[in-house]
């Protein structure tokens, strides 16, 4: 996009580009999002920045209206480089400060300091250094605004070092204090925090959840009409989450979290923001997808449908293991079943929600006859068995986004085919353009053999996982 079609979208205030580029005022050195409700600029005092970083670069600060850290994220697609979209991520799991360099970062995203800089300069304008900067000042100003929590939580949750840097970058870029920054008080959640959640209209909320609720595991999820909620072990943290639409806002859903997720808060968002398929562009897809006539009374119907991903890939695993050529409700009794034998209890403000989903640790040491009374077949135990005994080499190909080398292997495994490795790739990786032929739903959806559907599939592409949600919904409908 050229400044003329950014200053188009800014002026039409079209959130189909939010997210997507930034406008930085000369007059009042502010930055905003193309959907800021503040009176449009003229074109020559806007300058355009396809990311915040790059903007507060140029000494810009961030609207205190449309508020510039709500805008939706950058998907793997949108981003110009893998390695920049990894750069951005590994930023986000391991903040950058004195005690972790640059130089730990670049090696463990096998490259140099020098080309890890040449990527990030290219891709957002700025150094790595200055894009940590930029995201952890972000989060704690989201945290300052919407949250109770206290200011020195906050600093450390953001991944400053200390609260004393904290202070000073935080005046030193947006001419506040923090606290003079925090004017509302956020609504008490039991034990926990709430924080809205950006995403690109439309979302087809209702069919999000109806799939949630099909493969909902009791005790570790609950869905109903208007929330999902569950139990989670994230990166050491036990915890829990809830999501529900934002009522009182525009295009928001509302996350709340236990507030033991708050030394992993900038690494769960992203998660949530995957799991929910929140960066998608419904308008890309649907222009694309309405070329077939087989979709647009679907597109119609179901305007936004997301391609859920998942909160923990090693239940996503065993569950789609279980699910292999049975029903989507006898795969889900198996998996209750499976999970109060398997999970460890945890004690949450939620009745419906009181244990943790299965570890790879605890089900690698199970056994066979465990399952079969669960009335599991044995194909089916020894292949989750050996899921859970190989995860830590699967786990390392998933972080490194390899997903030829994750599929590769996980095929591997007795019991494992193409069906399972493609429905993960879909849902752990996000992966746009994953698809099984073979699978039953879609095969009657569209009364195809599997060879005639791969071939029907190939013009749906780059988004096929999509096609096969709105396939499976019109299964749904009947």
């Amino acid at each position: 996009m050229d400044d003329n079609i950014m200053y188009q979208a800014l002026t039409a205030r079209d959130n189909r580009f939010d997210g997507l580029f930034f406008v930085g005022v000369t007059t009042t050195g502010i930055y905003c999002r193309p959907i800021c409700s503040a009176r449009t600029p003229n074109k020559d005092n806007c300058r355009f920045f396809r990311h915040a970083a790059a903007a507060e670069k140029e000494f810009f600060r961030p609207c205190l209206r449309c508020r510039p850290e709500l805008a939706p994220g950058y998907t793997p697609l949108e981003a110009g480089q893998r390695m920049a979209h990894r750069l951005a991520q590994s930023i986000q799991e391991t903040p950058i400060n004195k005690d972790i360099p640059v130089e730990q970062l670049a090696k463990q995203l096998q490259t140099s300091v020098r080309q890890l800089r040449r990527i990030a300069i290219k891709e957002f304008g700025v150094p790595p250094i200055k894009l940590a900067q930029t995201q952890r000042l972000l989060l704690a100003k989201q945290l300052l605004t919407e949250t109770i929590l206290p200011i020195t939580d906050i600093a450390f949750a953001s991944g400053f070092s200390s609260v004393r840097r904290f202070n000073t970058l935080f005046k030193q870029h947006y001419h506040l204090t923090p606290t003079s920054l925090r004017k509302t008080i956020a609504p008490p959640v039991a034990d926990g925090f709430q924080l809205p959640l950006a995403y690109r209209p439309p979302l087809a909320w209702s069919a999000l959840l109806e799939f949630l609720a099909g493969r909902a595991i009791k005790g570790v999820e609950s869905v109903t009409e208007q929330y999902y909620a569950r139990t989670l072990e994230f990166s050491g943290k036990q915890g829990w989450i809830k999501i529900s639409p934002a009522s009182s806002r525009g295009h928001y859903l509302n996350l709340e979290l236990s507030v033991s997720f708050l030394p992993v808060l900038s690494k769960l968002l992203d998660q949530v923001r995957h799991f929910l398929d929140l960066c998608a562009r419904p308008d890309v897809i649907d222009q694309h997808l309405r070329q077939s006539s087989l979709f647009v009374p679907l597109l119609d119907c179901y305007p936004g449908l997301r391609v859920p991903g998942t909160m923990n890939p090693f239940e996503l695993g065993w569950r789609a293991i279980l699910g292999q050529q049975i029903s989507v409700a006898a795969a889900r009794t198996l998996a209750n079943r499976f999970a109060q034998q398997f999970g460890a209890a945890l004690s949450t403000p939620f009745d419906q929600l009181s244990l943790l989903s299965p570890t790879p640790t605890i089900i690698a040491e199970s056994t066979p006859q465990q399952f079969q009374k669960l009335g599991i077949l044995s194909s089916k135990a020894l292949a989750i068995i050996n899921l859970a005994k190989q995860w830590p080499i699967l786990l390392g190909y998933l972080h490194a986004e390899d997903q030829e080398k994750f599929r590769h292997h996980l095929q591997s495994i007795k019991g494992i085919g193409p069906w399972t490795s493609q429905y993960m790739i879909m849902r752990a990786f996000g992966w746009p353009d994953a698809f099984m032929a073979t699978d039953l739903g879609l095969r009657q959806a569209t009364h195809k053999s599997a060879k005639e559907l791969q071939i029907m599939a190939e013009s749906w592409r780059p988004w096929r996982s999509y096609a096969a949600m709105y396939l499976w919904q019109s299964l749904a409908r009947k």
